[in-house]
């Protein structure tokens, strides 16, 4: 599916050219004319990523910056402006944009920044494993079963990301033994078993419903 980009511009003329070069690229591209209707837009069609002009009417683009930012939304934004001054970046940043171009600005360029931005939204995304209520943090190691935070220790943890990155999957001992312990394990073969348990017991200690089943003779599977 294209990503959605939505672009909002008063110069109807640098709006379609913009437009134009975005789609020629693959991208999904909404216009909006000014900043009410760049702000309701935003929170109606819910873009992979907003370029925005600084100077709006209605309401200004780092107004719709810290209007998005402090209801959450976290959408990357680029914002083009015709100030060079480092004060007014720094503005530009402070007011939640994640880059700025500077009017008259190159269209490789602000493609390149595109890329940029929608490449880091998608590894933000990927940091995150999640199945039914059970979701999995890489970045901060943390677990949490519905609002509650679980604890585990890093080889519990290397075992849940692994059934989580697989969600449905049945996963032999084999394949576990390998990918959470290692090629050179030789350890007692009943590891798996003991860790599994472990979890259960963490992650079912408010009598949740069982995620990680068994399969008799072949390993285990994370489903409900």
């Amino acid at each position: 599916m294209a990503q959605k980009i939505l672009v909002v511009e008063d110069e109807a003329k640098l709006a379609q050219f913009i437009e134009l070069e975005l789609k020629y690229e693959g991208y999904q591209v909404t216009i909006a004319p000014d900043g009410f209707a760049g702000l309701a837009a935003v929170r109606e069609s819910q873009p992979d990523l907003v370029i925005l002009d600084w100077m709006l009417p209605g309401i200004s683009g780092p107004e719709i910056c810290r209007r998005l930012r402090s209801t959450g939304d976290q959408v990357p934004i680029i914002l083009l402006t015709a100030k060079d001054e480092v004060s007014d970046r720094v503005a530009g940043l402070d007011a939640g944009a994640d880059d700025y171009v500077v009017k008259p600005f190159s269209v490789e360029e602000l493609l390149a920044r595109v890329r940029v931005q929608l490449r880091r939204s998608q590894e933000q995304e990927s940091e995150i494993l999640q199945f039914e209520d059970l979701s999995l943090n890489h970045r901060t190691r943390e677990v949490y079963r519905g609002n509650r935070l679980i604890e585990l220790t890093a080889k519990e943890f290397d075992l849940l990301e692994y059934l989580l990155a697989h969600p449905r999957q049945v996963l032999t001992r084999d394949q576990i033994l390998e990918r959470v312990w290692g090629y050179d394990f030789m350890g007692d073969s009943n590891i798996i078993e003991v860790y599994v348990r472990y979890l259960r017991l963490k992650l079912e200690a408010n009598k949740e419903k069982r995620l990680v089943q068994t399969v008799r003779g072949v390993g285990y599977v994370l489903r409900d």
